[in-house]
């Protein structure tokens, strides 16, 4: 397990907890780790840079771009690894780390990309538009969202893609760029969406994780008492799970009653991870934490933040 923090360590943990190595970068770290087939760990960190690692931690390059890098990145079908960076750039580079194409978007990208089943890369951009790029980088569509986007797309078994903005919205996007549907979140929605398999999307809005069936109906919200910052992560038993700044991670049944809730050290600004043994794995502000799950990850296309706990950002089934 692959966590990057505020101080800038990209750390390696064994199941058990224990370090198994570190590696220091220039900046604090808010990317995901990714991790690849040949076991390359990829981040992006705030010193500019998107960095890869081998599995032992050791250097194998790093790419400087011109902002930070707080998006996670996304690999493409040939191995390629691409994300965007705060100096409004979306980039594409080859498992060697060269450039293999860069596309410019008119705001900063937080946002990391989802890649569907054709190869179209989505992501979200500060200028308020959610971006369809063909794998070489050409545009398919672009389409206005209401509000900048920081949050990274999900998408379902059928290809339609989910995104919200920080304006309140929730849109479902048909892979032609059309909309199927757009609904006001009632706030600030800056964590990724997660899908069931039902077709019923869970997103965080400001204090509240809040459920919404395939058509986007309403069908329920669970306040959490603080800010949730990031995405949720879905069991197979339909339980969600979600974490808020206050420290408290919420164990939410698929008809919204809570199953449990626990408190931790410190705030909780990332996803959670469900192992396949169902252990909860739930990084904090000061500390990774392991609890005791009851069911392993979710089945569904788009479970958790970037599909998989790999973070690979490719569409599960």
């Amino acid at each position: 397990m692959y966590a990057g923090l505020y101080d800038g360590r990209l750390v390696a943990f064994t199941p058990a907890g224990e370090l198994k190595w570190q590696f220091r970068t220039g900046m604090e770290i808010q990317s995901a780790p990714t991790v690849a087939g040949d076991g390359t760990i990829y981040f992006g960190c705030r010193d500019r840079r998107l960095y890869a690692l081998t599995p032992t931690g050791r250097l194998k390059w790093s790419f400087k771009t011109g902002q930070w890098v707080d998006a996670s990145p996304a690999l493409l079908a040939d191995g390629s690894v691409c994300f965007g960076s705060w100096d409004g750039t979306f980039y594409a580079l080859r498992p060697d780390g060269s450039q293999q194409w860069a596309f410019k978007t008119g705001g900063p990208i937080a946002s990391s990309a989802a890649v569907a089943r054709d190869g179209t890369v989505y992501f979200g951009s500060q200028d308020g538009r959610l971006y369809a790029l063909r794998p070489d980088g050409t545009k398919k569509w672009e389409l206005a969202t209401g509000g900048p986007i920081v949050a990274s797309p999900a998408i379902d078994a059928e290809g339609r893609v989910y995104v919200t903005s920080v304006a309140g919205w929730l849109l479902a996007v048909r892979p032609d760029g059309a909309k199927q549907w757009e609904v006001r979140t009632g706030g600030i929605t800056a964590a990724s969406p997660v899908l069931d398999v039902e077709g019923n999307v869970y997103v965080g809005v400001n204090q509240a994780l809040c459920a919404f069936d395939a058509e986007g109906r309403k069908l329920w919200q669970y306040g959490t008492g603080d800010t949730i910052e990031a995405s949720g992560a879905l069991c197979a038993n339909g339980v969600v799970l979600v974490g808020s700044r206050d420290g408290s991670i919420h164990a939410v049944r698929a008809d919204g009653r809570p199953a449990w809730r626990k408190w931790l050290e410190g705030p909780i600004l990332s996803s959670p991870v469900v192992a396949a043994d169902g252990t909860v794995f739930v990084l904090t502000y000061y500390r990774l934490h392991a609890l005791t799950g009851e069911a392993g990850p979710g089945r569904s296309a788009w479970p958790v933040f970037q599909a998989n706990n790999q973070r690979t950002g490719r569409v599960a089934f």
